[in-house]
């Protein structure tokens, strides 16, 4: 059975760094994974999706409408702007991270509210992680990703030592104690909800 996940977030959020360990972490299971992404205008703070399929064998990247098994989102409009494309028993994994989108900063439109209210209405399993705040207990904010990635690990079962090798293995050399920090975190804030 094919596993379909989308990763969105806003340009900056370290959206492709989260496909890619969580690519190379299905691949150290023996999966065949495929990897899909959009930038769109991701350097002005726009959207930003990754797609990333793993199974027995996957002949396709793209995530279609209502087919993804997990969203996990780095800012909670984002999780709700992509929520068509979850399946009718799927999980929202979101950070409660608000950035304003170019037209609410420019003053054409407002933020909208009661977004997790409405995330929690129409999805049955959601698990919502004050990421920012915990980056910011660890001294920098770039780490979101990685305590999101924690809290993934900690939703699927898998062991935080696990995920720990991967993080190594594909972050750069001085980042990794801090990032190793931010996945324990994110581990433990999930199994701590």
């Amino acid at each position: 059975m094919t596993k379909n996940i989308l990763i969105v977030g806003v340009g900056g959020q370290g959206t492709l760094l989260t496909g890619r360990i969580i690519g190379n972490y299905a691949m150290s299971k023996g999966f065949d994974v495929k990897m899909s992404e959009v930038h769109g205008m991701a350097q002005r703070g726009g959207s930003v999706v990754m797609q990333v399929r793993y199974g027995k064998k996957v002949y396709s990247p793209l995530v279609e409408l209502g087919e993804a098994d997990i969203i996990f989102a780095f800012e909670k409009l984002e999780a709700l702007r992509y929520m068509p494309f979850l399946k009718k028993d799927g999980v929202i994994i979101s950070n409660t991270q608000q950035i304003d989108p170019m037209p609410v900063v420019m003053g054409m439109a407002k933020y909208p509210e009661a977004i997790l209210e409405k995330i929690s209405s129409a999805c049955s399993q959601t698990c919502f992680i004050d990421a920012l705040s915990i980056a910011k207990e660890i001294g920098n904010v770039k780490v979101v990703n990685m305590i999101m990635i924690g809290a993934y690990a900690a939703y699927i079962g898998d062991s935080l030592e696990e995920w720990e090798v991967i993080v190594e293995k594909t972050v750069p050399l001085h980042t990794v104690a801090m990032n190793k920090e931010a996945l324990k975190k994110g581990y433990y804030a999930y199994l701590n909800k």
